[in-house]
C-alpha cells in the first residue's frame, strides 16, 4: 500500500510560488543566474561581463570585484575571460534550508566610474538528500482488546530538499493487522498513522514486526526506513481521548519563563488507577520543542521553558501523549501547534562599504561615494527599514537595492571651505515603537589645485642705502596658497627685464622658498635711482597656479662723493686769479659745474677769501639772456675797453705830473685832519665769456682796498668779478641753436672775505 504526501492545496500553492518567482525575476530588471547546488568547482554559471555590458580589457584597471554576503567565496569570477564560476561545494540546505526561495545575492563593483550591479544566482535544488526518520525504531505498545480501526499515530521521516525532491511516498511492509492512514487535509498537521484492521490476539502474536518506507519523488529516487516493533498486551479496555486532537495557540517571542501556554485535558473511561493520565511529550518530539517547552505530567499545564524567539523558529510543533496507569497502561496522543508572534525587539543592523574615499573635491554631482546596506531580522512592518542623512550636507542617499543605499554627491565641494564632513546615517524600522541605529562616516574631501599664491598687498616699496654688501638681504616676499600639500607648496622667482643695458638678475634674486630678496652688487643712487621689478609666487600642482607682485626699491644717497675744488676741465693761475679751460669742452661734460676758489695773503697772520663760481655751459654761438641793466652795463664795459689804449698814454702822463702835488696835499692833510675809516664793498657783477680754449678776458678791473686805523693804505686783493645775471635773470635765458660743439661759459662770482 502507498500514497503520495501532499494535498490539491499544497499544490496550488507551489504553483502560485513559482508564478509570484517567475513574475519578480522578470520585473526586477537585474541580472539572474542559477546552478545547481554540488556542482563541482569550475562549472560555468554566466557571463557576467558581458551580460552587465563590460569589455574584458577594462576588468582589471576597473578593478572589477565581486562581494557575497555571507557566502563566502562560493563564486568567483575568471577576470581573463569574464566568466563567473563556482569556487566551492554549494549545499543548498545549508543556506537556506527548507525555504522554497535560495539566491546568492552577489555585489558587483567596478571603479572609474564607479558602479554597483546586482546579480542574483539561484540555486536550484538536487534530490541529494534522502528522506529521514526521527529514529531507525519505533516501538508502540497495544492492548489485545484494541477495538477495530482505532488508530495509531506515527512520526512521518523528513526531507531537506523542496518540492518534488521532498514529496514523501510512504509504504508498509505486508502484514494482516494494519494498514496505513493517509494525513487529514489540515495543512498544519500532516501525520501519518496505523489502523488495526483485524482483531489482536497476544497469545497468537505478542509482537509485530513491520517496516515503513519512506520514497521522495526526485530522480533518482532516495529512501528511508524505520522499524515498527508492536508489542501486544493484555485487559485495559479504554484508551486516554484528549478533547481535540489539534490545538493551536499563538505566543509572543520573548515571553518569560514560566509564561503557560495551554492547560490539556484528556479523560480515561476506566476507572481507578487506569483512568489515572499522566501527560508527557512523545518521544518523537524535535529536540528545540523539547528545550523550548516543559508539561507539567498531573495537570498537563504547557510553561514556557526557554528563550522565544521568532527569528530563530517562527512555530512549534508539540507532540502530547497521555498515559494511563493501567496494566497495561494505554496512551491518547494530541498535537498542539504554538505560532510565536513576532514583537520589534531586533534593531536596524547597517554596513559600510567605503569605495572612494577621499572625493576630489571637483568630483563630479552623482559620484558614489560608499554602499550602505541595511538589514532587519523581524518581519512585516517591524522588518520595514527607511534610511536617512544628517541633514545640510552636499551628499544624499539613492536606493539602488531592497536594503541597499548609494551615498552619492548632491552638490559642488570646496575643501577650502569644508574639509571633511561627518555624516551620520540613521536606519529605522516601521515597528511601534519604532527602533533606529545610527552609523557615523566620514568623508575627506582631497584637494585640487583651484586657487593660485596671492600676496597681501599688489605692491611693496622697499628703501635701501646705497653701497650695500653684496649679497644682503633687503625684503622678503610672502604669498599664501589655500590649497593644500603640494598644491600650496609655493616658489617663487624673478620676472626677468632688462635694466639698462644689463638683466634684472644681474641686481638682484629671490629664494625660491623663502622669498628673501637679496641685492647681488652694490647699488649706486647716482646710477640707478629706483629699481621696479616683479616676483612671481607660483604652486607646485599641476597645473600650476601663480601670480605677480610689483616690488619698487628706492635707493637712498649717502654722502659718498668728496667736493672738488677746482674739477676738471678748469684751473686757476696762482697769482693773477684766472680761470682757464684746460681742454675744448664737450657734451660728456655736465651742464652745470659749481667752483671754489680761495684767496689768501702773505701777512703774518695770513688771511683768506672764498669764492664760488656756478658755471653753466651752453652750446657755441648761444648768448645767455641778461636783463637790461646787465646788457646796459657789459656795453659800457665794452666801449671803456676800445678807449682805453687811448686813455692809457694820458693818464701816465697826468699821473706822473700829478705825483709830486698829490704827496704834498697828501701830507698837508695828514697833519690837518682826524684819520677816518675806509669803506670796502664788492663790485659789480659783470658777463664774462672765454673762447674754447684759454684764458678768461675782463670787462672791469677793480682794486679792492682794505683800510686800517693805522698807517698807509695799502692793496691787498685783485679780484675779478664777472658780470652775470642773478637767479631772476636767469629765468630769462633761452637755449640757442647753433653748430659749433664749442661752449660759452657763464659764471656769477660770489666773493667773502674773512
Amino acid at each position: 500500500m502507498e500514497f503520495s504526501w501532499g494535498s490539491s492545496q499544497e499544490s496550488r500553492r507551489l504553483l502560485l510560488s513559482l508564478l509570484f518567482l517567475a513574475a519578480w525575476k522578470a520585473g526586477s530588471g537585474q541580472v539572474h543566474y542559477s546552478v545547481l547546488e554540488e556542482a563541482k568547482h569550475g562549472t560555468f554559471v554566466g557571463r557576467i561581463a558581458q551580460d552587465l555590458g563590460l569589455e574584458l580589457a577594462e576588468l582589471v584597471p576597473r578593478l572589477f570585484r565581486v562581494a557575497s554576503k555571507g557566502h563566502g567565496d562560493l563564486l568567483e569570477v575568471n577576470l581573463q575571460n569574464g566568466i563567473l564560476f563556482v569556487n566551492s561545494r554549494i549545499d543548498r540546505e545549508e543556506l537556506c534550508g527548507r525555504s522554497l526561495e535560495c539566491s546568492i545575492h552577489l555585489e558587483v563593483i567596478v571603479d572609474r566610474p564607479l558602479k554597483v550591479f546586482h546579480v542574483e544566482v539561484e540555486v536550484k535544488d538536487i534530490n541529494d538528500n534522502p528522506p529521514m526518520f526521527p529514529g531507525t525504531q519505533k516501538n508502540l505498545f497495544m492492548a489485545e482488546s484494541r477495538p477495530i480501526d482505532s488508530r495509531v499515530p506515527l512520526e512521518g521521516a523528513s526531507d531537506a530538499d523542496i518540492r518534488a525532491n521532498a514529496m514523501l511516498t510512504y509504504t508498509l511492509s505486508p502484514n494482516e493487522y494494519f494498514s496505513l492512514e493517509k494525513p487529514n487535509d489540515d495543512e498544519r498537521v500532516k501525520r501519518l498513522g496505523l489502523l488495526l484492521r483485524k482483531s489482536l490476539d497476544r497469545e497468537e502474536a505478542p509482537e509485530i514486526f513491520l517496516v515503513l518506507t519512506a520514497t521522495d519523488g526526485g530522480k533518482p529516487e532516495l529512501t528511508g526506513t524505520v522499524q515498527l516493533f508492536i508489542k501486544v498486551l493484555d485487559a485495559n479496555d479504554n484508551a486516554p481521548a484528549f478533547d481535540r486532537t489539534l490545538y493551536a495557540v499563538k505566543l509572543p517571542e520573548n515571553t518569560p519563563n514560566g509564561t503557560l501556554v495551554m492547560k490539556l485535558n484528556a479523560s480515561d473511561l476506566d476507572e481507578g488507577s487506569n483512568a489515572d493520565i499522566i501527560y508527557s511529550f512523545s518521544t518523537d518530539i524535535l529536540p528545540n520543542v523539547e528545550s523550548k517547552f516543559h508539561i507539567d505530567p498531573i495537570t498537563g499545564e504547557i510553561m514556557v521553558k526557554g528563550y522565544i524567539d521568532f527569528e530563530e523558529s517562527k512555530s512549534y510543533e508539540i507532540l502530547v501523549e497521555g498515559i494511563d496507569k493501567g496494566q497495561p497502561p494505554l496512551s491518547g496522543h494530541c498535537t498542539v501547534m504554538v505560532e510565536v508572534e513576532d514583537t520589534n525587539d531586533n534593531v536596524p543592523v547597517m554596513e559600510f562599504k567605503s569605495l572612494s574615499l577621499p572625493i576630489r573635491e571637483d568630483a563630479p554631482l552623482g559620484t558614489v561615494i560608499a554602499l550602505v546596506s541595511v538589514y532587519d531580522l523581524d518581519s512585516g512592518a517591524n522588518g520595514q527599514l527607511t534610511c536617512t542623512l544628517s541633514p545640510h550636507v552636499p551628499f544624499k542617499l539613492v536606493s539602488t537595492f531592497k536594503n541597499y543605499y548609494s551615498l552619492v554627491l548632491d552638490s559642488a565641494l570646496d575643501r577650502e571651505s569644508v574639509a571633511n564632513y561627518a555624516l551620520v546615517v540613521t536606519a529605522r524600522d516601521g515597528g511601534s515603537p519604532s527602533l533606529s541605529t545610527t552609523a557615523s562616516m566620514y568623508v575627506e574631501v582631497a584637494d585640487v589645485n583651484d586657487n593660485a599664491p596671492a600676496f597681501a598687498q599688489p605692491e611693496y616699496t622697499v628703501f635701501v642705502r646705497e653701497n650695500n654688501p653684496p649679497g644682503c638681504h633687503i625684503f622678503t616676499v610672502s604669498a599664501r596658497d589655500a590649497d593644500a600639500q603640494e598644491n600650496a607648496l609655493v616658489s617663487y622667482s624673478l620676472v626677468e627685464r632688462r635694466v639698462g643695458e644689463r638683466a634684472l638678475s644681474s641686481y638682484v634674486s629671490v629664494h625660491a622658498e623663502s622669498g628673501k630678496v637679496y641685492a647681488l652688487q652694490p647699488l649706486d643712487h647716482e646710477e640707478l635711482e629706483l629699481l621696479q621689478f616683479q616676483v612671481s609666487a607660483r604652486d607646485a600642482g599641476v597645473p600650476p597656479l601663480g601670480s605677480n607682485v610689483t616690488l619698487q626699491v628706492f635707493v637712498l644717497d649717502e654722502n659718498d662723493n668728496a667736493p672738488a675744488l677746482l674739477p676738471r676741465p678748469f684751473r686757476v693761475a696762482l697769482y693773477t686769479g684766472e680761470i682757464s679751460t684746460t681742454r675744448t669742452l664737450d657734451e660728456a661734460d655736465s651742464a652745470r659745474q659749481r667752483l671754489l676758489v680761495l684767496v689768501k695773503d702773505h701777512g703774518e697772520p695770513a688771511l683768506t677769501a672764498t669764492a664760488t663760481v656756478l658755471l653753466s655751459l651752453v652750446e657755441s654761438g648761444q648768448a645767455p639772456k641778461a636783463s637790461s641793466r646787465v646788457l646796459a652795463g657789459a656795453a659800457g664795459a665794452e666801449a671803456a675797453l676800445v678807449d682805453v689804449n687811448v686813455y692809457l698814454i694820458v693818464a701816465i702822463c697826468a699821473v706822473s705830473s700829478l705825483l709830486v702835488l698829490t704827496l704834498l696835499l697828501y701830507t698837508a692833510l695828514r697833519c690837518s685832519a682826524p684819520p677816518t675809516e675806509g669803506a670796502c664793498g664788492p663790485g659789480k657783477p659783470t658777463l664774462v665769456c672765454s673762447s674754447a680754449v684759454g684764458s678768461w678776458s675782463y670787462s672791469q678791473q677793480r682794486r679792492q682796498r682794505v683800510c686800517s686805523g693805522e698807517g698807509p693804505p695799502k692793496t691787498d686783493l685783485m679780484a675779478f668779478s664777472p658780470s652775470v645775471p642773478d637767479s631772476r635773470d636767469r629765468e630769462d635765458l633761452q637755449p640757442a641753436t647753433g653748430e659749433s660743439l664749442s661752449k660759452c661759459l657763464c659764471m656769477q662770482f660770489s666773493l667773502l672775505f674773512k
